[in-house]
């Protein structure tokens, strides 16, 4: 009998009938304002990224599989899936070429001063900036050294910079010169140039990035977050940022997403934001569907899966 399993979007388009050839019965539904009605009763696997809002997965007394499309899974409802032992995989790795891409640029942006450049070309004004940085022998730290700090690092490496990165225990990782345990997180602090947020989030890492962690920092630092919004405390952000603390930030994620218009952070000069678009690509939904489809072909033949979310851990 066919598997049957429940994805909230058309992932893979046609090549969803490749899935389906494995034996699987899918039905797919919109996960927006989603709710349980007896036909999801015998859903087994749920392919999403974020229907709990709404949906009701107690009601799903036969769910045993959760793959979701997103790295982060603060969306779930963790003590649920725990106490009911649903095995949640993750599209870890999916996202994390365009996001390196995607901080190598926002660093080369503040540092060269683009977005007051490019309002002079808005507002047709010729005025030489000599205030310009080079890249060039600046340490760049990452909070995190997962796929996407991971993929970052490696594109740093031909611009003559040092790459520190801090983990859970300080073990070494390919493209960094330098690992730190988060015990120490301070100290490289201290040495950094430029800032990176990538660390998963969990309840460990909400507001890690404090006023103390601020502080710790040289005057002058850069500071880019494409990880989670509440990983930083966004009053003690704001208050780097005018006091010269902070030189420049580029931040995609928030405390409270969208962004309220009545947010501080849009008045800043000295702030480049992004609408959680970092991780956008024309490859996104390849490579997304790759992982769904290597997992649901595992999963057929009780194969071990990738990307399997250590819940105690939070990734």
């Amino acid at each position: 009998m066919a598997i049957k399993t429940l994805f909230t979007y058309n992932y893979g388009g046609e090549k969803r009938k490749d899935i389906e050839a494995f034996g699987y019965d899918i039905k797919v539904i919109s996960e927006e304002n989603l709710i349980y009605n007896e036909e999801l009763a015998d859903i087994e696997v749920l392919v999403c990224y974020d229907p709990f809002k709404t949906l009701d997965i107690r009601k799903m007394k036969k769910l045993k599989w959760i793959q979701l499309s997103s790295i982060g899974i603060d969306q779930l409802p963790v003590e649920y899936v725990r106490k009911r032992s649903i095995i949640i995989t993750n599209n870890k790795g999916g996202y994390s070429i365009p996001m390196g891409e995607w901080i190598v640029l926002k660093t080369l942006e503040m540092l060269k001063n683009s977005k007051k450049l490019y309002k002079n070309q808005v507002d047709r004004k010729w005025k030489m900036d000599t205030s310009l940085l080079e890249l060039y022998g600046k340490t760049i730290g990452f909070i995190g050294t997962g796929t996407i700090a991971n993929e970052a690092a490696k594109r740093f490496q031909g611009f003559g910079v040092t790459v520190f990165g801090v983990n859970t225990s300080g073990h070494d990782a390919e493209y960094f010169d330098r690992c730190y345990a988060m015990d120490e997180l301070c100290e490289m602090l201290k040495l950094c140039d430029v800032v990176v947020v990538t660390v998963p989030y969990t309840k460990s890492t909400h507001h890690l990035i404090n006023e103390d962690m601020f502080s710790s920092m040289k005057d002058g630092t850069f500071f880019i977050n494409v990880a989670r919004g509440n990983i930083v405390d966004e009053h003690f952000l704001i208050k780097s940022l005018k006091n010269g603390k902070l030189a420049g930030a580029a931040i995609d994620v928030y405390e409270e997403e969208p962004l309220k218009e009545n947010s501080e952070l849009w008045e800043l000069d000295n702030i480049i934001l992004t609408s959680h678009n970092s991780w956008i690509s024309q490859m996104r939904n390849e490579r997304r569907f790759e992982t769904i489809y290597e997992n649901m072909k595992r999963y057929i033949i009780n194969d071990k899966l990738v990307n399997v979310v250590d819940l105690k851990r939070g990734y």
